[in-house]
Order: structure tokens, then C-alpha cells, then sequence
């Protein structure tokens, strides 16, 4: 896969670099010579331009990549150029970075694919992590509906999946259980590895430091969340 991610302020550069850890060949553009500069040893290519310079873009080929990120937030002009000339060019899926109701609007309005919301999203994770401190990781993966990866506490410890009731009891699933299994090492020291459990049965238990994963409504969640914070 090939992405071209413009902008590389603290969010665009995360994003470049996190994706050419993941395997992605990955296209870092921005203006400013020195956050280029800063960042081309950790992507697949980076270059200096002015994105609203056809021409400049056509030298990079930028109409053959899969994916274009537009990460410019504190210039809602140049991220709406962006976005409106790489749709020209012909890029098919443009992701574009908002910052307000209107810019997410315009974004929409010439062509974005997706459109993200940094502050917005940064505002739930903070919120989750204030109210639901247990929950480790969450993923929205459709409007109103989560996977959560989370420690259960007392509450459910040494309880078999059935004996939990989370299904009945919450409407929730759990679709997999991380745990931490002790060894014994070929130097006869004590030591932990982690194990997957990506089927569990109803009679598997719950330990202490199990991480599980669980999918559901956010409103379930939600309740789950607030039982295991009363305990």
C-alpha cells in the first residue's frame, strides 16, 4: 500500500511514521523543508512542496497512491486545496484532518473520503479513561458500537464465562481472554508469558490479570463500565 500523508505537524508525522512501521510505503510531504527533513529517515520518502502546485504533486506521482492523508489543521485553506487537488489528480480515498463543523463540512463538500476529528476524538479517550479507568484500549468500529480490551476486577475473578453473565446481563460479547501464564525458564527463573485465547468456551475462568475483549452497543458498555466502577 502506498500513502502520501501531507502535513507533518505532530499528528501528520505520528501518522507517516506509524504507518511505515505497519509495512505501508509511505510519501511524507510538506512545505516546510525542516519537518521534512525532520522525518525522511523514518518514511519510505520525503519531500518538500506546495501542495497546491499541480505540477509539484505530478513530480511525486501522486495520483498513484492508495491512500492520501491530509493532516493540515492550523490552516484550513491550504487543507481544503489539498484536499480539492488531489481529488483532480485523481486519488481515490482521501482521508482529511478537521478542525471545526464548517471545515469538516467543506471537506465533505469537495470530496473527502473520511474526514477525522483529532480534538474530538482526543476529548472521548481522555473522558473514557477519566470515567472507565479499567478500559485499556477501545475501538469504534460502527456508529454506537465498540471493542473494548479491559481488566474485569474482583467483581468477575474466578467466575467461568457463563457463571460472569455478561452476555445475559449486559448483552456484551467476549471474543477473546489475554492471559498471563507462569513458566519456569531454561535458567530455572520464574517468569510470565502472554497467551491468546482468540475462542473462549463457557467454562473458561476469569483470572485476576486477564485483559478481555469485549463487543457491544456503547450503551451496554456503558453499563458494564459503571457496575465494575461501584465495586
Amino acid at each position: 500500500m502506498i500513502v502520501a500523508v501531507i502535513g507533518l505537524g505532530t499528528f501528520g508525522a505520528k501518522t507517516a511514521i506509524r504507518l511505515y512501521e505497519k509495512g505501508a510505503e509511505v510519501v511524507a510531504i510538506d512545505k516546510t523543508q525542516a519537518l521534512v527533513d525532520k522525518i525522511k529517515d523514518r518514511v519510505t520518502h520525503a519531500v518538500s512542496l506546495d501542495v497546491t502546485d499541480e505540477s509539484a504533486l505530478r513530480s511525486v506521482n501522486i495520483s498513484d497512491v492508495d491512500v492520501a492523508v491530509v493532516a493540515i489543521g492550523d490552516d484550513i485553506q491550504m487543507s481544503i486545496m489539498s484536499v480539492a487537488m488531489l481529488r483532480k489528480l485523481g486519488v481515490g480515498r482521501v482521508i482529511a484532518r478537521a478542525t471545526s463543523l464548517m471545515h469538516e463540512h467543506i471537506l465533505h463538500e469537495i470530496g473527502a473520503s473520511e474526514i477525522i476529528k483529532v480534538e474530538e476524538d482526543m476529548g472521548e479517550i481522555i473522558a473514557s479513561k477519566i470515567v472507565a479507568p479499567h478500559v485499556l484500549q477501545r475501538y469504534n468500529f460502527a456508529a454506537g458500537y465498540s471493542l473494548v480490551e479491559l481488566k474485569l476486577g474482583k467483581k468477575f475473578e474466578g467466575k467461568t464465562l457463563v457463571e460472569s453473565k455478561i452476555r445475559q446481563n449486559y448483552s456484551l460479547n467476549i471474543v477473546a481472554l489475554q492471559k498471563k501464564v507462569p513458566y519456569i525458564t531454561e535458567e530455572g527463573k520464574s517468569a510470565y508469558r502472554i497467551e491468546i485465547n482468540d475462542c473462549p468456551m463457557p467454562m473458561d475462568v476469569i483470572e485476576a490479570d486477564d485483559i478481555v475483549v469485549l463487543v457491544g452497543s456503547e450503551k451496554n458498555l456503558d453499563k458494564l463500565f459503571a457496575d465494575l466502577t461501584e465495586n
